[in-house]
Order: C-alpha cells, then structure tokens, then sequence
C-alpha cells in the first residue's frame, strides 16, 4: 500500500539543501504514481508540519517542482500534478538479448573509458578468475538526447574478447561483439539494490551528489555455466524503473525473485532475543 504522507519530521542533514530534500521526496512520489495526474499535492502548511522546515523552504521546493514541469501551481487554489510529462511504464515481456537490443536502438551510448587491468577482489570472484588475472573494464553511459539514463560498468575476462575497445564500442553494443567472439548466453543472476550518487556517477547522470540511485548487477554466464560478464548500472529512479514479467511456472523458485537481507543484523537480531 502507498501512502501519501510520510512521518512528520524525517528529513536528515545528508549535505542537500532541505528544499532539495522535499523536492526529491515529493517528485519521487510524483514519478511512483503516490500523486495521480491532475490531483493535489498537500498544501503548504501540511508539508511544514510534515517535513518540520519553514514555509519559504516549501515554497522553494513546490517552485522547483513547477520548474520541472511536474506540477502547476494555481494561486488561491493549490498545486497540482500534470499529467503530460510523466512517464508510462513498459510491458516487461521481452527476452534478455530483445531488452539489450531495444536498448541499444533506443538510446546513444558515450563510452567513458575502455581499459584492461587487474579488477578488484569482488570482481575476481564473481567472474571465478585468478585475482592476478586481467580483465576488460568498460564505463559507458546511455542518453535519450542529452538526457542521462545509465551508466553502467562491465568486467569481461579478457581470455574471452579482444575486441572490446573504445572504437568498437562506439559502433556496436557490447552484447554484439561478445556474441561475434562466440559467446552464447546462458544463465543470468541479477541483484537490485540502492546507491547514494558519489560526485563522479553524479556529474556522469547529472543529479545531485548523495541521490539515491538504482544499482542494478547482473552476472552473465554462457551455456557451461561460465561467468562471461559482471554489469553494474546505476539509474535515476525519475527517469527509469526495473521490471519483472514473472511467468507462473517460476513463481515458486528463485527466478521469481529473492528478498536478502543483511545477515549481520539478522544475527545481531538473534542473539539480542536469546
């Protein structure tokens, strides 16, 4: 269930501005469907109770939200959601290589940087190499125009490509030069999780430092089993959303999704009610 009001006071010293803070709050309820196109958003003395900040702070935000063409404000009377620029959502119904592929078309790709060194430890065990062993990293970010989408990071085992450069990425989605190395995909583990935008992902997705962005892994084997690619992208959550088409046959195994928590706490957890 969705809720419309949070706690009256969360907003935290995270480094943004609180007008920036309500502004985040309030547009990512926005783009979530919280706020329906065309209804109201709470008045401006509710959002000072809410978030526990002056009038002027609110106002600050509510001004920002305008200015993103999210909302119009309409004196004497309230601000509203608009409904001509939010985004619809997707039918998840294409296979793995039909998603890179609409990707690839649909968007623009500049290749931050392409080099082969020694990857951390994590990588290492996730693509099951030796530590010393190199392997291919490569940063790229996709844009709609000049709208930044995702920036995503890919270790390949150099033992399996040595066409991954710069110039071929380019040209060609990565997905297509490892299919041209013979590589036939296989299983894919994928992990959702969140990330607060360090100043590089932030300049590279232009949002401000300290958002809260979606990170998406993805460990790509071939048909044997091997792991051929470790991806991590980040996204803004006001221009992307991740779903799943989980068919009936799999909804009682992992394919449907798996919920882990941090183990750490469950045990602090334990032990505290022995």
């Amino acid at each position: 269930m969705t809720t419309n009001i949070a706690p009256q006071g969360t907003l935290r010293t995270t480094g943004i501005a609180r007008h920036r803070q309500i502004f985040l709050v309030l547009r990512d309820g926005i783009t979530q469907g919280a706020y329906q196109p065309g209804s109201a958003l709470p008045n401006e003395e509710a959002l000072v109770k809410l978030f526990g900040v002056a009038r002027a702070t609110v106002r600050r935000a509510l001004a920002d939200l305008e200015s993103e063409g999210l909302v119009q404000r309409r004196h004497g009377s309230g601000t509203y959601v608009r409904g001509d620029q939010l985004p619809t959502a997707g039918t998840p119904t294409l296979s793995y290589i039909d998603e890179l592929k609409m990707t690839a078309q649909a968007t623009q790709v500049r290749v931050v940087s392409v080099e082969t060194r020694i990857p951390p430890l994590r990588v290492s065990a996730a693509l099951k190499q030796p530590g010393e062993e190199p392997a291919v990293c490569a940063i790229r970010l996709r844009v709609a125009g000049d709208t930044p989408l995702m920036l995503t990071e890919a270790w390949t085992p150099q033992s399996i490509t040595n066409q991954i450069t710069e110039a071929a990425l380019k040209r060609r989605a990565m997905y297509e030069l490892l299919l041209d190395q013979g590589v036939e995909f296989g299983r894919v583990v994928q992990q959702i999780s969140a990330e607060s935008a360090d100043p590089i992902k932030a300049k590279l997705l232009q949002c401000e430092v300290g958002t809260a962005l979606i990170r998406l892994t993805r460990l790509l084997h071939d048909r044997s089993g091997r792991p051929v690619q470790l991806l991590t992208a980040h996204l803004t959550p006001q221009h992307s959303q991740i779903l799943m088409d989980i068919p009936a046959e799999a909804i009682n195994t992992l394919s449907g999704g798996h919920i882990a928590h941090d183990p750490t706490l469950l045990a602090t957890r334990t032990q505290r009610k022995r």
